[in-house]
């Protein structure tokens, strides 16, 4: 099947990667050359491809987010009406509009053609630990 569904536990705000996941099913597909295609089916998370040598990056990341989108308790966002699903929930909204929630990894002689210290993330945008579905297909 050129296509799958890899689930990712998350236990709150943060970055997971799993560039190993994808690079496996591209390994185990067989086409030497193609498009994998990474789409996350939520509206509080997304993806980015991001560095994955310091993990630094990861926590300026949050950091800036964080600093951009505050969540709805913060009085400067008391102008969102979305509350209903906690002081978190439209802020992730917010930060997933902002970033990805589909990528696009060509593949070359089987492989993804990351860069050295390129690394594949969902991005959890809730407090709440969630099981976050990303699909996966590679096209030739």
């Amino acid at each position: 099947m050129p296509q799958t569904v890899i689930t990712i536990a998350t236990k709150g705000q943060g970055l997971y990667e799993f560039t190993g996941e994808a690079a496996n099913f591209v390994r185990t597909r067989g086409i030497s050359e193609g498009l994998l295609t990474v789409f996350v089916r939520h509206t509080s998370a997304s993806l980015i491809i991001q560095e994955n040598a310091d993990p630094d990056v990861q926590r300026d990341l949050r950091e800036f987010f964080h600093r951009l989108v505050p969540p709805t308790s913060d009085p400067s966002m008391d102008w969102i009406v979305h509350t209903q699903e906690g002081p978190d929930d439209m802020p992730a909204h917010i930060k997933a509009a902002l970033t990805q929630v589909s990528l696009g990894v060509p593949v070359i002689d089987g492989r993804m053609a990351l860069g050295t210290w390129q690394g594949i993330y969902l991005f959890e945008h809730r407090d709440r630990p969630h099981r976050r579905e990303v699909v996966l297909h590679l096209g030739s």
